[in-house]
């Protein structure tokens, strides 16, 4: 089970987008990284195609995991991600500062 998942709310916690906040729009737990929406922005330049206007495109290149958090659904505030298992058995995420559940 992952402790980022597509769709969370995360935070960005060190390198050049510090502080900015953004939900996951992919994870690729190979590689330890997750793209997060509106951070890490890059300038590709792409040659036009059949299907493609050509040009200079900006898009969101990925960020390592160690670099992001989770924010607390309570305090708003970054916070680190724990598991528990609930009585009807399901394992769901925690947030550790405020014991509020992440999963729906």
């Amino acid at each position: 089970m992952q402790r980022i998942r597509k769709g969370d709310q995360v935070a960005v916690l060190a390198g050049r987008d510090k502080g900015k906040r953004g939900e996951v729009l992919k994870v690729m737990p190979q590689d330890d990284r997750v793209i997060v929406q509106g951070v890490n922005m890059v300038k590709r330049h792409t040659k036009p195609t059949q299907f493609a206007q050509g040009g200079i495109v900006e898009k969101e290149a990925s960020i390592h995991v160690s670099n992001i958090s989770h924010v607390d659904p309570v305090s708003d505030k970054p916070t680190r991600v724990g598991f528990k298992t609930l009585d009807d058995g399901r394992k769901v995420r925690v947030a550790k500062s405020s014991g509020e559940t992440i999963d729906r």
